[in-house]
């Protein structure tokens, strides 16, 4: 099971989802969160551990919720769908949120989803705000 996670309210509803069905599936989850630094080489640290927060923050509670979901944390510069689809080699389920392009209501998914929607080897969730958010 694999599960993005980019700290926002939709990435949110994907990590409650991820934990939810790895729960009932018995299996482990893979958490990834990914950045960029294009400009500034020195701040590479700085960027790794801020990401490392991040994927924390958006993780956190959920070990107490599901004790029985062992959790692997991966945090990579590189972009989000290629390193959700190498997570999910092996995958059961890929969980990702997606904001959707602002626009007319068809236009529903945002890159990353769509990305990971036309090269997914496995079954995917796409979490999506409620109407009207």
């Amino acid at each position: 099971m694999v599960v993005g996670v980019d700290g926002s309210a939709c990435s949110a509803d994907a990590v409650a989802i991820a934990f939810d069905e790895a729960s009932r599936r018995g299996t482990n989850l893979v958490a990834v969160h990914t950045w960029s630094e294009f400009y500034h080489y020195d701040a590479r640290t700085t960027m790794q551990t801020e990401a490392e927060a991040v994927l924390s923050e958006n993780l956190a509670g959920y070990g107490e919720k599901y004790p029985e979901v062992s959790v692997q944390r991966i945090v990579v510069e590189e972009p989000p769908a290629k390193a959700i689809l190498v997570a999910a080699a092996a995958a059961q389920l890929i969980v990702v949120g997606s904001h959707g392009r602002r626009g007319f209501a068809g236009m529903t998914l945002g890159s990353v989803a769509q990305a990971v929607l036309h090269a997914a080897e496995c079954p995917l969730i796409i979490a999506r705000p409620a109407a009207g958010n």
